[in-house]
């Protein structure tokens, strides 16, 4: 690929400031594109800005942040080869008490922002036939205890991806939904941080139903994290997805998230739903799950 800049097209990366948005630009700028890596503050705008990687400030809830992304692309002369969205966060609760703003906030930033990137970015993409490519996870396909609001946003996005797969497919522009497993990123820990916030807020009746399940449920996060690949072996696979010139429709991030997908097509749910027990058991606080606590269980990382 040519790395003369005239010739260079463009790619948008949403979250990009850590993790695996920031390692996706990088490999990405490596490979001789010129990306435009959406962050949010001004420190991590200098924090990755590099040959070939510009930064904006990109809030993907704020209509003005997605209105100036796209100026930006349709005054450049190069093609825009593909939107990358990657941003969003990791909220988990039990459903009975997670407050609705907080639901609303997780579908938010992890769907309806993406669809507004989407919407203002297509007719660029449409001009270049070019690829929209959705970061979405393992709970896109397999809904833990305390994932509802998370899960249920990545389900979503799965559901988007398809549809608008199947609308754009005819007028040249691939969509690929990329599935993540365990990656060892900040997010875990942001996540570990807000699931231990909102269970403070939990009422006693609340607390005692669901209070282990909750920390069992932030030691799985931690341990599929720091077992998971790394952002730049992910970043590789969001390459890949850019580039391939017949992408698939689906790729997996990690053996965990291979595994789980495949699995979550065959099993019944109620088969589903001992696995699962059986894996989260062992990770709850003092020991429990007695003869199941020692049992290693194929999901390592459903935190992601």
């Amino acid at each position: 690929m040519t790395t003369s800049s005239e010739n260079k097209k463009l790619i948008v990366v949403t979250g990009a400031s850590t993790g695996m948005g920031a390692s996706a630009a990088r490999e990405l700028a490596g490979q001789g594109f010129h990306v435009l890596a959406g962050v949010r503050r001004d420190r991590d705008a200098d924090a990755i800005r590099s040959a070939g990687i510009e930064p904006v400030i990109l809030d993907i809830t704020k209509s003005e942040h997605v209105e100036a992304l796209a100026a930006r692309v349709a005054r450049d002369p190069r093609a825009l080869h593909a939107l990358v969205n990657n941003a969003g966060i990791q909220v988990n609760a039990p459903v009975e008490s997670l407050p609705m703003a907080q639901w609303r906030w997780v579908f938010e930033v992890n769907l309806f922002g993406h669809i507004a990137v989407t919407q203002a970015l297509l007719p660029a993409l449409l001009r270049s036939q070019g690829r929209v490519i959705n970061i979405s996870s393992v709970g896109g396909k397999v809904a833990m205890a305390t994932y509802g609001a998370y899960a249920g946003a990545k389900f979503a996005l799965e559901a988007v991806s398809d549809s608008l797969r199947r609308e754009v497919a005819p007028l040249g522009v691939h969509v690929v939904v990329v599935e993540p497993g365990g990656v060892r990123t900040e997010m875990a820990a942001r996540g570990i941080t807000t699931a231990n916030d909102l269970a403070a807020n939990m009422t006693p009746e609340q607390d005692e139903r669901y209070g282990s399940l909750v920390e069992a449920t932030n030691t799985l996060m931690a341990t599929g994290t720091s077992s998971g690949v790394t952002a730049d072996a992910a970043a590789r696979v969001i390459a890949k997805a850019v580039t391939t010139r017949r992408p698939r429709t689906r790729y997996t991030i990690g053996r965990d998230a291979a595994l789980v997908t495949r699995l979550a097509r065959i099993l019944p749910d109620r088969t589903l739903d001992r696995v699962t027990a059986a894996n989260l058991r062992r990770h709850y606080p003092k020991g429990g799950g007695g003869a199941n606590a020692e049992r290693r269980s194929p999901f390592l990382g459903l935190c992601t």
